[in-house]
């Protein structure tokens, strides 16, 4: 699955960065594991993958309640657009290998590519594209109180196994959520057993068995 991922995918390296092989495999793995059992053409909304040597500040801005923009700088380790492309940095990808996750899950390549799913239907919300309106329901009635419930955690001190940045948004919970799924599944599923059932009835997969 690698192998053709790397075929129908295009790596474009920024500012000189050099495009090894060991690095286009290492992500072309990592991104494969969330589709093992959905298959590739779940990725065919996106051709792009744009990789960095470190993080990236990109400019924002945001309106307030007020109508007041504010304007701020924001590191970036990866970034998915609608559409493509996907964009990531390489040392935040091998300095998270290998480490002992004592903390919340960490893996940008996952995050961002759960972040490709969640945009199927074309809505960035923390549901990805389902059947039909019976699934959505049910993905809604599991999702909603597990959102909730997460964030007043994190509001509490407490410590989680899903990165507390979850709490940006339902589209962030999933991504970090499947971020715990995949890299401590069995904390997730100590945790938030009903969150780990859903992802597992998602991604056809039981990482913590």
């Amino acid at each position: 699955m690698s192998s053709l991922f790397l075929d129908i995918k295009e790596f474009h390296g920024v500012n000189g960065f050099e495009l090894r092989n060991d690095i286009v495999v290492a992500v072309a793995a990592q991104a494969c594991l969330p589709i093992l059992k959905l298959g590739l053409s779940h990725y065919d909304n996106f051709v792009g993958i744009v990789m960095h040597a470190d993080s990236v500040v990109a400019p924002r801005e945001r309106p307030d309640d007020v109508g007041v923009v504010h304007a701020y700088d924001e590191i970036l380790a990866g970034e998915a657009v609608n559409g493509g492309p996907v964009m990531l940095s390489w040392n935040d990808i091998y300095s998270s290998a290998g480490q002992a996750c004592d903390g919340p899950a960490y893996n940008v390549v996952i995050h961002e590519f759960a972040h490709v799913l969640d945009m199927r239907d074309g809505l960035a919300d923390g549901m990805p594209l389902l059947p039909d309106s019976n699934a959505q329901r049910a993905w809604h009635d599991v999702f909603e109180p597990e959102f909730e419930k997460f964030c007043r955690w994190v509001d509490q001190g407490l410590d989680t196994a899903i990165d507390p940045y979850g709490c940006e948004g339902p589209e962030e919970f999933f991504a970090v959520a499947t971020e715990a799924f995949f890299v401590t599944p069995e904390k997730l599923k100590s945790q938030q057993p009903d969150m780990y059932r859903l992802l597992a009835s998602y991604y056809l997969q039981d990482p913590a068995e």
